[in-house]
């Protein structure tokens, strides 16, 4: 396998070439090793992030054009759409055990989502905590994600779930319109 060196506050670190995760992601997975490969980070989860971190950059160029260029914006949110897409997983390796804010799982988004973009741009034009974090706390964040994350799937699997349950009571009904039903409290007589 090929790495390459990243660096962040604590030092150097390499991390597989391959993935597009950069040296915070890289720690936690040397430091929360249980679960890895059984307890990932749920795909709900990761999918929020890619629309989390889509709707702040949109929000941040609305607000802040001097700091959140177009072009920023335009890589931020390419990026985001694979994300949600389900094109970039393999790029979140990080497993449900971590601190408690879920910063690990928040910069791992975040640095996904910088090299991806940069690769889309063909440039470094965004860094992980300037341009896709750009102020946003884990507090925050993770929060967030998890109820953008329990929004979806109740509007894409529990209400379609029940439409599908109340048409199956309908057509029972229908079919079983004229049989005579009896049950303990009718034959107490």
């Amino acid at each position: 396998m090929e790495y390459r060196t990243e660096h962040d506050s604590m030092g150097e670190i390499l991390v597989p070439a391959d993935k597009y995760w950069g040296a915070q992601t890289e720690r936690s997975r040397s430091n929360f090793p249980i679960g890895v490969g059984m307890e990932t980070m749920p795909s709900e989860i990761i999918q929020a992030f890619g629309y989390l971190k889509k709707a702040a950059a949109l929000a941040n160029r609305r607000l802040l054009p001097e700091k959140m260029s177009e072009e920023k914006c335009g890589a931020i949110c390419r990026a985001a759409d694979e994300i949600i897409a389900g094109a970039l997983s393999e790029h979140f390796p990080l497993v449900v055990w971590q601190t408690g804010s879920g910063t690990q799982s928040n910069m791992n988004a975040n640095e996904v989502i910088a090299n991806r973009g940069n690769e889309l741009a063909g440039k470094e034009l965004l860094h992980p905590n300037d341009d896709v974090n750009m102020s946003q706390s884990s507090n925050d964040t993770f929060p967030t994600a998890m109820h953008i994350a329990a929004v979806t799937a109740i509007e894409d699997r529990v209400l379609p779930a029940l439409d599908s349950l109340v048409k199956s009571f309908l057509r029972l009904e229908s079919e079983n319109e004229g049989v005579m039903k009896s049950g303990r409290t009718h034959l107490q007589d």
